[in-house]
């Protein structure tokens, strides 16, 4: 990373401004302005999160939101209403609140005398979401879009819901946020208000995990905010960004496929960042990138952006399986359009001796599979952040307990991009039941690296809205999407498809053991098969990247991120431990201390699929002199074939005094899950 220091436009920081809402809320606002924006307006760029912009984002929003506006945009950045210094309650993701208030913040940017009346949404995430959101509401203030890892669909494409299985992500999401919605405003900021600011988000906290649980198929709940509800909605330009590693790509293809509205899609090899700090590399330079986007729609430069490819993604080169890569060898490759017609679809028939190309040439056999509960302990997780080893792990750990099918070792090169799907014919021993697939990659010493993977609820085989329990024995005929991928296959590798009946804890486990039996020869995998045409192919290249210089900070303690799976073979008890301990941080500029901790175990024993259990323990303080606050929320998830049962503890620590706790114990009825 080169950080800057030296812009076209000098810059001014507002540490922090009120935005009022129409309702007497106020919402506080960090801002870069170009020097001379007073006396010549410009255009403004918004990013809109509940991060903090104060402490836990400063960083990384300094790097962005300075470059920005060193390039002539006036940069704000808002903590959402009841999040950081920010008046209020935060009671949940992308309410109608939220959104409104979205929208006051536009017409109320649009109307300051340093902007132009232009503005433009950017976001990763959270910001990311929103950004989409607001633009299918169509306020007149808002010109064009950079959503980062985001999603078109809430609820088959999020944190909480795979192919209408429970993530254990959704487990760990819920515990971020409950730290999150725990923290105080800055004294510096709110003054004396702080403490009963702080009081009244604690006596109003809630769970959202039990929220999100007890709407466990789609419906008005997850159609909210859903911008796949209605394309056509969205009619403001989008450029859409992910990441291999991601959980947020399939939404990239989604848009650019269905969206009407100019559009242009990137994805890189990265987990779930901006790209100009991508993680695993190459990080590339894409706040020039970003900056190019915003000089064409908001400052009607004719700059070329548009008569660019509409996809540039990363295509991933064949390496050993391991947890984290520093970089993905590959190369960047682009499509004019998407769907491109540079893809085919190649059917290969999963057959009782193996993968065989076409379909149909195979015997029909059937052959089971009743999957233990460790496949999945080296899954790695849904969406990485590429903070400690969370990719996948080689696949011959797992693929002991999954019934696998592979190829003939290829005679030649195989390139796939796109989303990969599985057909399989099929039946079940239990009315409730899920299947995970997952496409590997088999090198010449038999090393298996995951490639892309899929989940399907089979009680979801017809429709998230209105699952059905499946009719033992019968035979069903499903299809599993699996993540949009661009991969090379080695001449001299083989790939494999494998099946199984459970991927904890990626996914919750269902409610009790399941044999499925599948018939080979009328199964097979469809592959999104590449014709590479060098001739047609534009070149894609990128800057090094760049961001303005961060604040300097002072590393006060040690730093430690691991995930461990252990075997207790005594009491037959597996676990992992997700382990992310951030030590303390000091920020100079604002002379405040961070300490962030956050530990997670997801169990079971045996094969008893009652004994599964997901626990997430986060510890969060800050501490300026003698003002030191601290909070400690745990949350715990456990089950057995009729419910959920969760369970949660907040503590609030002030000046080293327990001030503030509360305990939650709910249980949620299963429905088809």
């Amino acid at each position: 990373m080169q950080y800057i220091d030296s812009f076209p436009c000098q810059v001014k920081t507002i540490e922090n401004l009120w935005i009022p809402m129409a309702d007497g809320v106020r919402l506080a606002g960090r801002l870069w302005l170009p020097q001379g924006a007073e006396q010549n307006p410009v255009p403004a760029i918004l990013e809109y999160i509940p991060y903090r912009k104060r402490d836990f984002t400063r960083l990384r929003d300094t790097g962005l939101h300075h470059y920005q506006a060193g390039h002539g945009y006036a940069a704000l950045r808002v903590d959402l209403r009841g999040s950081g210094d920010s008046e209020g309650l935060l009671q949940g993701e992308y309410l109608e609140q939220e959104l409104a208030d979205g929208e006051q913040i536009l017409r109320w940017l649009a109307e300051q005398p340093w902007c132009n009346g232009k503005v433009g949404i950017i976001g990763i995430s959270w910001g990311g979401f929103n950004g989409l959101q607001l633009a299918a509401r169509q306020p007149p203030e808002l010109k064009a879009v950079v959503s980062v890892a985001s999603t078109d669909d809430r609820y088959a494409d999020d944190v909480h819901y795979m192919g209408g299985c429970l993530l254990g992500d959704n487990l760990s999401w819920a515990g971020v946020m409950f730290a999150y919605n725990s923290m105080p405003p800055d004294p510096q900021i709110v003054g004396d208000a702080w403490r009963d600011m702080w009081f009244e988000r604690l006596k109003q906290t809630d769970l959202w995990l039990d929220t999100w649980m007890r709407h466990q198929q789609r419906d008005a709940y997850w159609q909210h905010g859903s911008i796949c509800e209605d394309f056509s909605a969205l009619k403001t330009p989008v450029m859409t960004v992910s990441g291999w590693a991601d959980g947020y790509t399939n939404a990239v293809f989604r848009m650019l496929e269905h969206l009407d509205c100019p559009r242009l899609g990137l994805v890189g090899p990265w987990s779930h960042r901006y790209p100009h700090d991508g993680i695993p590399g190459p990080a590339i330079g894409f706040l020039q990138e970003v900056v190019r986007w915003w000089d064409y729609w908001l400052k009607d430069q004719p700059n070329g952006i548009m008569d660019e490819p509409m996809l540039r993604a990363y295509m991933l080169d064949s390496v050993p399986p391991t947890t984290s890569y520093k970089t993905r060898p590959g190369r960047w490759v682009t499509e004019s359009s998407w769907p491109s017609p540079n893809i085919q679809s190649k059917s290969f028939t999963l057959g009782w001796r193996g993968i065989v190309p076409g379909f149909g040439h195979a015997p029909e056999v059937i052959e089971t599979i009743r999957s233990p509960l460790s496949v999945g302990l080296f899954a790695g997780k849904w969406c990485s952040y590429s903070a400690a080893p969370d990719l996948p792990h080689d696949q011959r750990q797992e693929d002991g307990g999954a019934l696998t099918f592979d190829s003939e070792v290829l005679l030649e090169t195989m390139e796939i991009l796109g989303q990969p799907l599985v057909e399989l014919v099929l039946s079940a021993d239990q009315p409730v039941a899920m299947v995970a697939v997952r496409l590997s990659d088999i090198a010449a010493d038999d090393k298996a690296t995951r490639v892309t993977y899929g989940m399907l609820n089979l009680t979801h085989r017809d429709s998230h809205e209105q699952p059905a329990p499946l009719e033992v024995g019968r035979q069903y005929r499903v299809q599993i999407k699996l993540n949009n991928i661009a991969q090379t296959f080695p001449a001299g590798h083989r790939f494999r498809i494998s099946v199984s009946t459970s991927y904890w804890p990626l996914a919750w486990s269902p409610p009790r053991p399941v044999c499925l039996a599948v018939l080979t020869g009328a199964s097979r995998v469809i592959l999104p098969v590449r014709v590479a045409n060098p001739t047609a192919e534009k070149l894609c290249t990128f800057d090094e990247p760049q961001a303005a210089q961060q604040p300097r900070t002072e590393q006060l303690g040690l730093t430690e991120r691991n995930w461990r799976v252990i075997r207790d073979l005594e009491n037959d008890v597996s676990t992992l431990e997700v382990f992310k301990d951030e030590g303390v941080v000091c920020i100079k500029e604002i002379d405040l201390e961070m300490e962030k901790c956050v530990r997670e175990w997801y169990s079971f024993q045996g094969d008893d699929f009652d004994s599964v259990r997901g626990e997430v323990l986060s510890e969060r303080g800050v501490r300026r002199g003698d003002w030191y606050v601290k909070t400690v929320t745990r949350t715990v998830l456990q089950s057995d074939a009729e419910n959920f049962y969760l369970r949660a503890d907040l503590d609030a620590y002030e000046a080293g005094f327990r001030v503030y706790c509360q305990s939650w114990d709910r249980t949620i009825p299963r429905r088809n899950l």
